[in-house]
């Protein structure tokens, strides 16, 4: 090929798993005399829309091979690509191979995030969808992008086209705009590798330097929306999801009704997956009523709207404005009960006709059901195998904690009195909710509903006294109730404020230096208790 900066015709490599503007892209390009060079199916593509397309078998001379796994990795297109403009030795290799440059390489990948989105995906479904020489163009691409244009998103077509136009009519460079993209590039490809390692290395996604993991995680994080601004108006926010676990989460969730989510709404309805997921797939229907990301109520019950009404009668004052989240589709009957109040999210596997009737009449509302109902009907789509926390400088990662309960009732009890039958119902569902509470976590119980709960409180006997607090503003009786506790009781003042109130059991993880004195306590009062000797905070 000729190599004559002056009157070479410049090259574009297109090969595009994505194929949504590229004929009008090409057809741009060759309208300012530009030849293009392609790959199996998008070549295909572009010469039933008319264009007059160049193989890439026949740039390298090489075919194609092993049903198209191989067919851009060559000297022919990467040296093309990587050559640099300035260097005289480059160019004169490459006229010496009968090499010509290749000026932009336009390139999506292999649908992978997709692929592996499917519910019923195998491993050789998604090793097909590894791409390897896409990637490897577009690196090469940004990497000399001060000579080549680097393109992988199709939003960028137009101003690409705009800009070649311009540059080649007045001669203004294009450095700023090529740089961005080969920015976008670098980030495109790292976003595709760190979904692909997260595929893989489920589901042990963090790994340990004593495993010998390497000491990097990777996140391959895509963009679900720029939100209004973040925990405050000052703030700026957006919302990303895991490419690689797409279908588990608020991900799995489609708004098919009102206002766009704010920053907080996912906050709380992130809260109301945690508080239900212990509940999904159990014979129960269960309800959570969540504010500031903690349970307010929270319960079980013959249907949703019998879990609704016990969940709603812990604390209806707090549940204004709150996200509301079942384990089963919402009725019409549920949904006359909801529209009695402020809510600001409904989150639900399903909803009758009439039921969605009536919730649409807010035109605020926001309502969000799983595009697939199991994904609220089985704790595993809900419980993620990572989670992340940002702090100031960096992120903490930790493995998701697995559901609390139901509780074995083979569980240690030390007290003299172990818990009556009645008692472990309620003991079993009181641990399993006082998961979702933030830490220190107390929680009152009482057939399957939450009658009391204390949140965040800096010492574990305020907690305590909250609990009871809350529940006396409603009017409920806390006598006969059992307690369930996140973590330890480091002293027993929190048991004699507990047996007080009518308290008849507890459950809480036990290993406490003073355990022996909040059991002598616990006996004391006639109460039982039970260690379950695993901790639930939720900082």
């Amino acid at each position: 090929m000729n190599t004559g900066e002056d009157t070479r015709m410049p090259i574009a490599l297109v090969s595009v798993s994505d194929k949504n503007g590229i004929e009008r892209f090409c057809e741009g390009l060759v309208e300012l005399g530009w030849s293009i060079v392609s790959t199996g199916g998008t070549r295909a593509a572009l010469i039933e829309a008319g264009l007059e397309v160049t193989s890439v078998s026949e740039l390298t001379g090489h075919p194609e091979m092993l049903a198209g796994r191989v067919k851009t990795l060559h000297p022919t297109v990467h040296a093309g690509i990587l050559a640099r403009r300035s260097v005289p030795n480059d160019l004169e290799q490459l006229e010496q191979h009968g090499i010509g440059p290749i000026d932009l390489v336009a390139v999506n990948l292999y649908p992978f995030q997709r692929t592996v989105a499917r519910e019923s995906v195998t491993l050789a479904d998604a090793l097909e969808q590894i791409d390897i020489g896409g990637p490897t163009l577009l690196r090469a691409a940004a990497k000399n992008h001060d000579a080549v244009w680097s393109v992988c998103d199709p939003d960028d077509y137009d101003r690409v086209l705009r800009a070649v136009r311009e540059s080649e009519a007045d001669g203004e460079g294009t450095g700023e705009l090529r740089r961005e993209l080969a920015a976008k590039v670098f980030r495109h490809t790292s976003t595709y590798d760190a979904a692909i390692a997260g595929y893989l290395a489920a589901p042990d996604p963090i790994g340990r330097p004593d495993d010998g993991e390497p000491e990097h995680v990777l996140a391959s994080m895509s963009r679900v929306q720029t939100l209004r601004y973040g925990e405050n108006p000052d703030q700026e926010a957006a919302f990303f999801r895991d490419a690689s676990r797409a279908r588990w989460g608020i991900p799995a969730l489609t708004q098919i009704h009102g206002k766009e989510l704010s920053f907080n709404n996912l906050l709380d309805v992130d809260g109301a997956l945690v508080a239900i997921a212990p509940f999904a797939g159990a014979e129960s229907s269960a309800c959570a009523i969540v504010k500031h990301t903690t349970p307010c109520g929270l319960a079980i019950g013959r249907s949703a709207r019998d879990a609704y009404q016990k969940a709603l009668a812990c604390d209806p004052t707090s549940a204004f404005g709150s996200v509301i989240a079942f384990t089963e589709p919402v009725s019409e009957a549920v949904a006359d009960a909801l529209a009695e109040h402020f809510v600001e999210c409904v989150v639900a596997p399903g909803y009758a006709d009439a039921a969605l009737v009536t919730l649409q009449k807010k035109k605020n509302l926001r309502i969000l059901q799983p595009e697939r109902p199991e994904v609220l009907g089985e704790t595993g789509h809900l419980w993620p195998g990572i989670e992340a926390r940002g702090v100031r400088g960096g992120v903490l990662l930790q493995t998701a904690p697995a559901p609390a309960g139901p509780l074995d009732r083979t569980a240690d009890v030390p007290t003299r009195r172990a818990p009556t039958d009645e008692e472990w119902d309620d003991l079993s569902f009181a641990w399993s909710a006082t998961q979702s509470v933030k830490s220190n976590a107390i929680l009152l119980a009482r057939d399957g509903a939450t009658i009391g709960i204390g949140a965040g409180q800096m010492s574990r006997v305020d907690s305590v006294e909250l609990a009871i607090r809350k529940a006396a503003t409603q009017e409920l009786d806390t006598t006969g109730t059992v307690l369930g506790s996140d973590a330890f009781f480091p002293f027993r003042d929190g048991i004699d404020v507990a047996a007080a109130a009518g308290v008849r059991a507890i459950v809480q993880p036990g290993g406490s230096m003073r355990d022996e004195e909040v059991v002598a306590a616990a006996d004391e009062h006639d109460i039982a208790m039970v260690f379950t000797k695993r901790r639930l905070f939720r900082h």
